[in-house]
């Protein structure tokens, strides 16, 4: 009786060690298949769905997710990413908040076969349809990047200590490989942003004069520097109006890189429609701020200079919407800043605009400028200043237009030094030939 006793107990412990060894064949040969389905993988989307699918197979479960931690949010449980695998369409299932904040506490697995009667998460209404749930932590260097969860396993049974230990080898071998199929991803979608910035600064310089107009008796000059790879600075010359006359156009737009450069190249659109109807510089600005006001977001405006110089008379007719008055530096009369126009442009569609006209005498040396030149700041954050500007370009009269728009510039950013160029600089220079 006592041998049949002992025969039987070592047949029970032959089947249990075989069914033990059984499943560690198993466990490999699945975990084996996964590393094969996605270790050579950088597709973010594949790399998701194959553990996740593969994940629900190794432990019969009836769902399964795999929800990724934005580390660029500003609630650090928010989701990035989830992804749903199952047999058969069945209502998705989703992760309590509260279970999230568990496992980025404990970052160890959490297995539930009895959600509702769960004393770790008091006062949390599951989802009926949630009758079991196991999760295990995606860790990389002891960082929390994600949790892989399966919902409901087949059967109507409970999750085991088995597959909690199977999904939690799986989790472990695949955060890293998680991690870096998302961080290719977004290397990939970084790539394509630079690009699109490269080809927006290639057609916003595009967009800005190649040359400036030959106007005779007259040197004219203009150049823009943006603080980005692309900028909200605007200069223009359209030439084609009555008499050979000139319009000279500089504008600051609020804001900077791609939604600046974007309303750049409207108003610089809006503009030159209005200055081919060859409209005196007030209607031409009147009109131009109509239109933007009403294209435009209330938030968005620019600031906006615009003149014509009539090379026969010798006079520049302009309007000023809130840009900072261009200086008029003149041997026989000084100083003269134009300032006659009105509000900046696109902040009320029913603004009018004032204009005023300026005479050009021989050796006079005019100059439009945005305000990144005089608001350049230092180390000490000290602006360069209207003041040291102005002695530039009374120093500047003897020299020819493109050599004073250099020595600017130059000394906006001597002024400046390390400090970084905070925003665009554009300046626009004509002057009259003659002494």
């Amino acid at each position: 009786m006592r041998r049949q006793i002992a025969q039987d107990d070592l047949t029970r412990a032959l089947e249990d060690e075989n069914r033990r060894l059984k499943r560690a064949v198993q466990e490999l040969s699945i975990l084996n298949d996964l590393a094969s389905a996605i270790g050579a993988s950088l597709d973010f989307q594949h790399v998701i769905s194959t553990i996740t699918s593969r994940s629900v197979r190794a432990v019969r479960a009836e769902q399964g997710v795999i929800t990724l931690i934005d580390r660029h949010a500003d609630q650090d449980m928010r989701t990035l990413v989830r992804t749903i695998a199952g047999p058969d369409e069945r209502q998705a299932l989703h992760l309590e908040e509260s279970l999230l904040g568990w496992i980025q506490i404990h970052k160890r697995p959490l297995l539930m076969n009895d959600p509702g009667d769960d004393g770790r998460f008091p006062g949390v209404r599951w989802d009926p349809a949630i009758r079991s749930v196991l999760c295990v932590p995606l860790l990389v260097r002891s960082e929390l990047i994600g949790v892989l969860t399966a919902y409901n396993r087949r059967g109507g049974r409970d999750f085991t200590e088995e597959d909690q230990r199977l999904l939690s080898i799986v989790a472990a071998q695949s955060a890293q490989i998680v991690e870096n199929a998302r961080l290719h991803e977004e290397e990939r979608a970084l790539r394509r942003v630079e690009d699109e910035i490269r080809l927006a600064s290639e057609i916003q310089t595009g967009l800005l004069p190649k040359s400036p107009p030959c106007v005779p008796g007259y040197e004219i000059a203009g150049a823009s520097f943006p603080a980005e790879v692309v900028g909200g600075d605007y200069f223009d010359f359209i030439s084609g109006t009555h008499g050979g006359a000139v319009a000279i156009c500089l504008g600051d737009v609020s804001g900077k890189g791609l939604s600046a450069a974007l309303l750049m190249a409207n108003l610089q659109a809006t503009i030159r429609g209005q200055a081919l109807l060859n409209l005196p510089p007030g209607e031409c600005v009147t009109h131009a701020n109509a239109l933007l006001a009403r294209s435009t977001d209330p938030e968005k405006f620019a600031t906006f200079f615009y003149g014509v110089l009539d090379p026969q008379e010798h006079v520049l007719a302009y309007s000023n919407a809130g840009h900072d008055p261009p200086l008029l530096v003149s041997r026989q009369k000084g100083v003269s800043r134009l300032e006659t126009g009105g509000l900046v442009l696109g902040f009320l569609d029913q603004s009018a605009y004032e204009e005023a006209s300026v005479p050009i005498a021989p050796g006079d040396l005019l100059v439009a400028y945005s305000d990144g030149v005089t608001e350049a700041t230092n180390g000490r954050d000290e602006p360069f200043g209207s003041e040291r500007l102005l002695g530039l370009l009374e120093d500047g009269l003897e020299k020819p237009v493109d050599e004073v728009i250099a020595s600017v510039v130059a000394a906006v950013r001597e002024h400046a030094g390390d400090a970084p160029q905070s925003d665009d600089i554009t300046i626009v220079a004509v002057k009259r030939e003659g002494t």
